[in-house]
């Protein structure tokens, strides 16, 4: 396991999640009644797994190392990267004040929540074809093995300290959990 193919995988569970964000407010869009403790948990998954664990992991660490092999920051694909991830959360906060707005019956706030799922989903599916497209397959070519190890050993360790042990089990569970009520059916 390379920490690019580590990343990788994890964009194979956020595109689904996506997927299931998209079902969901298309669902809800078509009439049918939100389920908010499900929205909730989504919203939980984007702000944890993918901000803070995820998004941790590149910003805290494979960018910088990839800096030091003179891949620009200001200017370059990581600036791009890192103002895609401010980017994302604001699409989160926007989902997360429209949910307030959903518990309180606010017709208004489904439209909100839609443009922000639709703008989130839309944002991160293009992103993450930019990273792995781009920089990992620069990542790749330019790491030595121990700097490989190095970042996933301190991937490891950023998932314990960002997210806890089990997290990352119980979000694959809920992204099972989510794909079989919202993607089975279609």
């Amino acid at each position: 396991m390379t920490a690019t193919k580590q990343l990788r995988d994890e964009h194979e569970g956020i595109k689904l999640m996506l997927a299931i964000l998209e079902r969901v407010t298309r669902v809800a869009g078509s009439g049918h009644k939100w389920d908010l403790d499900h929205i909730e948990r989504m919203l939980e998954f984007f702000r944890v797994f993918v901000d803070r664990c995820h998004h941790g992991k590149e910003e805290d660490l494979l960018f910088p190392e990839l800096e030091k092999h003179g891949i620009l920051k200001n200017g370059g694909p990581i600036g791009v990267m890192l103002s895609e991830h401010v980017q994302g959360r604001k699409y989160i906060q926007g989902m997360a004040d429209a949910l307030v707005g959903l518990h309180r019956g606010a017709p208004e706030s489904a439209t909100l929540f839609g443009q922000n799922a639709i703008g989130y989903a839309s944002l991160l599916r293009q992103h993450i074809s930019k990273e792995e497209d781009v920089l990992f397959t620069m990542a790749d070519k330019i790491l030595s093995s121990q700097e490989d190890e190095t970042l996933l050993q301190g991937f490891e360790k950023l998932e314990v300290e960002r997210i806890g042990v089990g997290k990352h089990e119980e979000f694959h569970k809920l992204l099972h959990k989510l794909q079989d009520i919202y993607l089975k059916q279609q």
